[in-house]
């Protein structure tokens, strides 16, 4: 499967392996996760690189869909079933996409442990997907995208037995482009990755040590990095001033290479401060 994935190349970076018309102004992320607006590379004749939020809910789902018990917008559609399954069907056939992405995040099933995979090259990758538009009980429309995943590499089906898709640039105008009746031949793009394309390393423990205070990345524009907070702790999201901490809730492990010099000053029920040596100072206090 695909839960988090990070994406800090620019567009124009990403427009030289699949074209696009549009250069949105986009900043590095390095834990995207589901409910957040992902950049979607999408259209039949000229592609565009749009947001879209993560997580699918299928256009004939009536208004009070999401409000019916277990009921949830869907970031991964599997391969083998996504040109049957009433949810993703008709998304295949006239909603391919791509998500670009620089790594993806799998936490190893049986000890926890967070990985980061890449390709080995270091270059970014384009995931397979599918979008559809629903409308919502207010009468908007609200345009989702899943992930659509295929066994793992062999040499990641240690970390997690599914993975992403993968889109070779090369293949990219068949995948955004083939018509309804020629779908269904896309489904040989869905391939596990060559064998050794990917590799994953190992969140260390020094970057979610301590309280668990994840650290996420930096931004290289002015300077900031973010923190991510464990689900129990459930705090409100909000920004700090230029130059200090960004917090965001429901966040996990995840940027390795940046927890070095991050001290935790203070941590307590009510509130606490943390600082960042040589990552933009700064400290701030948050609140539950």
């Amino acid at each position: 499967m695909c839960g988090r994935f990070a994406l800090v190349t620019p567009p124009t970076a990403l427009r030289q392996f699949v074209e696009f018309v549009n250069l949105p102004n986009i900043e590095p992320r390095y834990n995207i996760t589901p409910g957040q607006p992902v950049s979607l590379i999408r259209g039949e004749h000229e592609a565009r690189l749009d947001p879209v939020q993560w997580g699918l809910v299928p256009g004939w789902a009536r208004a009070d869909y999401m409000s019916r018990p277990g009921a949830r917008p869907q970031i991964n559609a599997r391969a083998e079933t996504v040109q049957t399954k009433p949810s993703f069907k008709n998304a295949f056939r006239r909603r391919r996409a791509l998500l670009p992405a620089d790594g993806f995040y799998e936490w190893e099933r049986k000890s926890g442990q967070p990985y980061l995979i890449r390709q080995v090259d270091a270059q970014p990758f384009f995931m397979a997907a599918i979008w559809d538009v629903w409308a919502g009980p207010d009468g908007s429309e609200v345009e989702g995208c899943a992930v659509v995943t295929v066994e793992a590499a062999e040499n990641l089906a240690h970390i997690h037995h599914r993975m992403p898709a993968m889109i070779a640039p090369a293949d990219a105008p068949d995948w955004l482009s083939t018509p309804e009746t020629g779908a269904p031949a896309l489904q040989s793009l869905l391939q596990p990755a060559d064998e050794g394309a990917f590799s994953g390393s190992v969140v260390p423990d020094e970057a979610h040590a301590l309280t668990r205070f994840e650290v996420v990345g930096p931004s290289v524009e002015d300077d900031t990095f973010t923190i991510g907070l464990p689900h129990a702790m459930q705090f409100e999201d909000f920004a700090a001033e230029p130059g200090g901490i960004e917090f965001q809730s429901d966040v996990v492990f995840l940027q390795p290479h940046v927890g070095a010099g991050l001290e935790v000053l203070e941590g307590v029920e009510a509130g606490f401060a943390l600082s960042g040596a040589g990552l933009g100072g700064g400290t701030n206090g948050g609140r539950p």
